[in-house]
């Protein structure tokens, strides 16, 4: 029996030996990958799509001239900051379904999870902390919301909710709900295809919105046979749409989105999950040097990324992968001296 012990505690030990040796390669390759791999492709905001389409009237007169025109829409976003690399990452704790959502409101502590892919219910926590310590969802605050939000894709910014409403066959809505006295303050509806998804490798985002001190940018896919991403800036406040482009980001192997400081960056992966990376840049502004964005990958973990929602306050990213809730904190340059 003395015999058998000295051994598996001998196997158990050359076992935490070879999980140490793992652990190490990998970090070891997720370095040299930031370091050596091509290039991002970078696109420039050069294509802005007609605004008739989306029942716009356009504010600029007949004898405005073309210079003038394109000096209204070069100053979309006043933020100049890009990222520059992932500094760490915190695995917070695993609850809920394999996709879904979690993100904190820049304007105050709290913490709202959205499990799953659609339902009308979502969970407050008073902070991450206490979201941290929770059993599951147990001291959360369930908030019951007047219709379902639809795909992993809504945002919470300034004590408003705002997510993604469609039945089948009905054009998308926008719905902005106050969280504080529980009603929908307002609502946009978008003519896009009931079953067009913005990300290929995730078909439940329908959309997915952002907000921040910019304004709410909202990223879509006009129809299922359009190969790449588009983008809306709206107004938070009455959701009129102010800006739409083309990214030239595809649709194809994406599998989420965010936006940081009026820059679109586009998280691909393959169908058989591996290495999620920032492969692809959208700049408003054309701010961003195409040869020297670099080609962010996310570290290994365990599946892929259902959603990514940037908090402008902190520089994080607030993810969800496979059920676990992680924190990305973020590395942050100027967009000239990047």
């Amino acid at each position: 029996m003395d015999g058998l012990r000295n051994q598996h505690s001998m196997m158990f030990k050359d076992m935490e030996g070879a999980a140490l040796r793992v652990d190490r390669v990998e970090r070891e390759m997720d370095y040299v990958e930031t370091q050596t791999s091509p290039r991002a492709c970078v696109n420039k905001a050069d294509k802005v799509l007609e605004q008739g389409a989306w029942s716009l009237q356009e504010s600029r007169g007949e004898e405005e001239d073309e210079e003038d025109w394109e000096e209204v829409h070069s100053r979309v976003s006043d933020c100049v900051e890009i990222i520059s690399g992932i500094r760490s990452v915190k695995i917070l704790k695993r609850v809920g379904s394999p996709k879904g959502m979690w993100t904190r409101d820049p304007r105050s502590s709290k913490v709202y999870v959205f499990n799953g892919t659609s339902g009308d219910n979502i969970y407050q926590f008073n902070s991450v902390q206490n979201f941290s310590r929770s059993p599951g969802v147990t001291s959360s605050r369930q908030i019951r919301l007047p219709s379902d939000w639809r795909g992993p894709g809504s945002t919470v910014y300034g004590g408003y909710l705002y997510y993604i409403q469609q039945e089948d066959d009905m054009d998308m809505q926008v719905v902005k709900y106050d969280l504080l006295s529980g009603s929908v303050t307002d609502a946009a509806m978008f003519p896009v295809e009931s079953h067009a998804t913005v990300y290929n490798l995730n078909p439940e985002t329908v959309a997915d919105l952002a907000a921040d001190d910019e304004g709410l940018w909202l990223l879509y896919a006009t129809s299922d046979s359009e190969p790449n991403i588009h983008l809306a800036k709206m107004d938070r406040d009455s959701l009129d749409i102010e800006q739409i482009w083309d990214t030239r980001c595809p649709r194809e192997n994406a599998e989420a989105a965010f936006v940081v400081c009026g820059t679109v960056y586009v998280v691909y992966n393959t169908r058989l999950a591996s290495r999620s990376r920032i492969q692809c840049l959208f700049d408003v502004n054309d701010m961003v040097i195409s040869e020297e964005a670099p080609l962010i990958y996310f570290p290994r973990r365990y599946g892929a990324h259902a959603s990514l929602k940037y908090n402008p306050e902190e520089k994080q990213l607030y993810a969800w992968d496979d059920g676990y809730q992680i924190i990305y904190r973020l590395t942050m340059k100027r967009k000239l001296l990047v």
